[in-house]
């Protein structure tokens, strides 16, 4: 009850600040992650819900200063969903109640919904959402928006919604004027649109350069509209401003599709967007699905990862990693960050904390790195209350206690034990993982279990486990299937190329790509075991740290004992395609690889340019020499174009595929 009350007061006063002050003092992603837990524990408990949760309301309040205006059919909220999973759950949902739908995809516009109310073909009012059933009259405001017409192309009565929005442009060049004046700037489009619409002078209103996009009907059927898609043509005929980022689909596949290719081209658009609507397109089908209290059944709408998002930093614990390193790590108050819900966030080491100045109770930026690791942007210093606790790094191992030792030539604090388990079990965990043996069946916590019940303590002891086979299946969770499958798995990682292997016995500072230069080097572990220090450091990216890491990795005689007990059980220690002839169409060069194929991903096209001497990149320069375009490819092609840089569609990548 204490929790409901507290998150209660927290979203009531966001909503305030947010729809009435227009002063946002906490982020979309704080307010999702809040409401979301509210919504949990009202299910929970339903006897603790109070009359003026925000789960009961769609908007914020009216402004004094502005009419009210009543909605004659409410204008409900959407849901949202933030990843595959809920996409295909959505999909699910929707397929229960006999439905086989079609979808309309568009584009979600950040900006300041409102309703257009049109008699005999004039504009008569316009008005915000407000809470949902009660609105602002903003007419006078609105109707300085060149792109609304005050007189449609038909005498018909009609009320239609839309998306009132600032393009970006227009909020620079606003933002230069302000600031010459002395004037604080707006944060950002939605934040300039609905301050600049809310305004009681409407000379500054018609300043402001806003613009409109219309997308919905509430009663199509009035108007013998059958589908979502008739309506959006029939707004375009009425003379409105739609956008034309809009695409029917007939399946989940179809939806994320668009999400993908609108994502490539969020940043080149003149407007903010901040997701995508998802909407059934057969009215009857929405007619037949419904409405909850505050949401339609038959729509949702996906947000985009954020690129940076706040939460509370509860604590930093140690972890040790295969290599004895132990690494602070961030104990964080669950918070959604590109798709997926994120608890823990690595620190790196004592250097990284201090540098950044964090402290136990910080409220911290999140990004995903590369959008796949988590990483703690900086502390928002601002938000202390002087609670916060001082970070202290151990001087001791967390797992065995062993004292700590710094080295010289790596940042960071390590374990030295050779027999501490947590370094064990971490450089098992690396062994079997996707990119380097990639043994299915093994995962962290059977990795943990099998450690600790004694059947895996060295590598080669998983190529022993088919030995044990009869001891495994009487193992909670595990039957004959699943043992027999996980040996089969343990089997085919043998044949594997040599560019896995050398990433997994876990040489230190030697990853997933240096192991591929390495093993298309040396063609073999014999010879890279017996490789030179100026051998190695004569390859690109291999400095003199990496070279002796790899030169004392195989002077170790128990790692070279270990090499061997896995040679003896066939493991393959050859590179596969070492043999295979360079291609003088990418052989050195640089390529970058932009949009979507449907017969490959790009992974593999990587992986076949590389395996034939070229290099990839990511970005497009001067310094670039082919640009290989997919569907959809954004502004990497543009910037192809501009370089004179020479480009493949389609045809050329399959006639060099097929070479």
């Amino acid at each position: 009850m204490d929790r409901i009350n507290e998150l209660v007061e927290v979203l009531n006063e966001a909503n305030y600040n947010y729809h009435v002050l227009d002063n946002p003092t906490i982020t979309d992603q704080e307010y999702d992650k809040y409401l979301r837990e509210l919504i949990t524990l009202e299910e929970m408990y339903p006897e603790y819900v109070r009359d003026d949760s925000p789960t009961k309301r769609i908007g914020g309040e009216v402004l004094e200063g502005f009419q009210k205006h009543t909605h004659k059919i409410p204008m409900m909220s959407l849901s949202n969903v933030f990843n595959e999973e809920e996409i295909r759950d959505f999909d699910k949902k929707i397929k229960k109640d006999s439905v086989k739908p079609e979808y309309v995809c568009e584009l979600k516009i950040d900006g300041l919904s409102v309703s257009l109310n049109y008699e005999n073909g004039k504009l008569i009012t316009a008005a915000t959402r407000g809470d949902g059933v009660t609105g602002e009259d903003i007419t006078n405001n609105v109707k300085t928006i060149k792109t609304v017409p005050l007189s449609l192309k038909e005498p018909i009565s009609i009320e239609v919604r839309g998306e009132i929005y600032m393009p970006k442009k227009v909020l620079k060049e606003l933002n230069m004027r302000r600031e010459a004046d002395g004037l604080p700037l707006f944060q950002n489009c939605r934040n300039a649109a609905a301050g600049s619409i809310r305004q009681l002078d409407s000379k500054i209103a018609a300043e402001r350069g806003l613009d409109c996009f219309i997308y919905h009907i509430p009663n199509p059927l009035d108007y013998e509209i059958k589908t979502h898609y008739e309506a959006l043509e029939y707004l375009k005929k009425l003379g409105f401003k739609t956008n034309p980022e809009n695409a029917l689909v007939s399946d989940v596949d179809g939806i994320l599709d668009f999400i993908e290719t609108r994502g490539l081209k969020r940043k080149d658009l003149s407007y903010d967007i901040d997701g995508v609507v998802i909407k059934v397109n057969n009215i009857n089908d929405q007619l037949e699905l419904g409405f909850t209290a505050k949401y339609p059944k038959w729509a949702t709408a996906y947000k985009f990862p954020a690129e940076e998002v706040l939460t509370k930093l509860n604590d930093i614990i140690f972890t040790v990693g295969r290599t004895g390193q132990v690494t602070p790590n961030a104990v964080l108050e669950p918070v959604i960050v590109a798709g997926s819900t994120i608890s823990r966030a690595t620190l790196h080491n004592e250097d990284y904390v201090i540098s950044k100045d964090l402290k136990i109770g910080d409220i911290v930026s999140i990004r995903k790195a590369g959008d796949v690791i988590p990483e703690v942007v900086e502390a928002k210093i601002e938000r202390r209350t002087g609670d916060e606790k001082d970070f202290k790094m151990t001087t001791h191992c967390p797992i065995c206690g062993s004292v700590l030792h710094k080295d010289d030539e790596i940042v960071g604090s390590f374990c030295k034990n050779p027999n501490c388990p947590a370094r064990n079990i971490e450089s098992l965990c690396h062994f079997v993982s996707r990119k380097a043996m990639n043994i299915d069946g093994l995962g962290e916590r059977i990795i943990e279990d099998f450690y600790n019940f004694g059947f895996i303590k060295r590598f080669s002891d998983i190529y022993r486990l088919k030995d044990k086979r009869e001891e495994l299946i009487l193992l909670e969770g595990f039957g004959n299937k699943s043992v027999d499958n996980l040996i089969e798995n343990i089997e085919k990682s043998k044949s594997n190329g040599l560019e896995r292997l050398i990433n997994a016995i876990g040489i230190s500072g030697i990853g997933e790509k240096t192991s591929k230069v390495l093993a298309k080097k040396y063609g073999s572990l014999e010879s890279l075991m017996n490789a030179s220090y100026e051998g190695l450091v004569a390859i690109q990216d291999i400095g003199d740290i990496l070279a002796n890491s790899i030169i004392s990795y195989f002077k170790d005689d128990e790692k070279v004992k270990e090499i061997e007990e896995l040679i003896s059980f066939g493991i393959n220690t050859s590179y596969k395609d070492f043999n295979l002839s360079e291609d003088d169409r990418v052989s050195g060069k640089r390529v970058v690889i932009t949009g979507s194929f449907p017969f490959i991903s790009r992974d593999e096209i990587k992986k076949f340019i590389e395996d034939r001497g070229g290099n990839t990149s990511s970005s497009v320069s001067s310094k670039t020499d082919i640009v290989i375009v997919g569907s959809d490819p954004g502004k990497k092609y543009d910037d192809a174009v501009r370089l004179n840089i020479t480009i493949w569609g389609e045809e050329e990548l399959k006639e060099f595929l097929n070479e």
